[in-house]
């Protein structure tokens, strides 16, 4: 796979609940190693686009490519959801989800959560995934606390081992779902930090974010949606620097200033 090749391919997506349709058609490409942004104001789509890729919500039109493999669907347009349940799978193991929430199992220790998908979803060798969860845990920053439960870490700290054990899937890329936004200023530095160190690796990221600063200085293409459309989309340096529609002046001048 070329890095021209695109990793996730959202095409023409609609996303309605009953008669309200949140997404109106978006056309979305992350190729590999793009740390693609989608920024916009609560209810604007994002999460949800976040979410139909990873196939957590089903859509009634357009098609997702993951490695320019489409997703099989069944059913009609207002109904319809995946067909093939093994394409399901392959498709979640490698798009990881890092959520607003950590959704940390609290009866386990860190280790353990950062253990418990690749051995039981995947079935790799224990020993091995062990070996890579500890990797991980000390890549973030918290190698120390392996042994302990969520209980006993900080907000920042459990997103951080939240974001270990999606790498632990060894994913194609990473979707991170407002990452910061349940953290205080302090603790949302810690977890940007591992961030924008995963961006210049070269990850490939699609990023919910309402952190203008983070969107500007790690991605590489941004896109402001506004009521379930792309209003605009471009660089950082476009989108920010010189923004075209008065709703997208409006959105940041309402936010931090970059």
């Amino acid at each position: 796979m070329s890095e021209l090749d695109p990793v996730i391919e959202i095409r023409g997506l609609h996303k309605a609940y009953g008669d309200l349709e949140v997404i109106k058609g978006v056309d979305i490409t992350a190729r590999r190693g793009d740390v693609v942004s989608l920024i916009g104001s609560s209810g604007s789509g994002k999460s949800t686009i976040l979410r139909c890729a990873n196939l957590l919500e089903d859509s009634q039109q357009g098609d997702i490519l993951f490695k320019g493999e489409p997703v099989v669907w069944k059913g009609d347009q207002r109904h319809r959801q995946p067909g093939d349940a093994k394409q399901v799978l392959r498709i979640r193991t490698n798009l990881s989800m890092v959520f607003q929430q950590f959704n940390l199992w609290a009866h386990m220790t860190i280790l353990q959560n950062v253990m418990e998908a690749p051995v039981t979803v995947l079935g790799r060798d224990k020993d091995e995934v062990e070996k890579s969860a500890r990797r991980y845990l000390e890549k973030v920053g918290i190698g120390d606390k392996c042994d302990v439960y969520p209980a006993q870490l900080s907000g920042g700290q459990q997103q951080r081992a939240a974001i270990a054990r999606a790498l632990c899937m060894e994913p194609e890329a990473l979707l991170f779902d407002e990452p910061t936004s349940a953290l205080d200023p302090e603790l949302e530095q810690e977890v940007i930090k591992v961030i924008k160190d995963l961006a210049a690796e070269g990850r490939t990221m699609l990023i919910v974010t309402h952190d203008m600063k983070m969107a500007a200085d790690i991605s590489s293409h941004v896109v402001f949606l506004h009521k379930g459309l792309i209003e605009e989309q471009g660089t950082p340096d476009e989108v920010f620097g010189a923004p075209k529609s008065d709703r997208l002046k409006q959105f940041l001048s309402a936010t931090v200033h970059v």
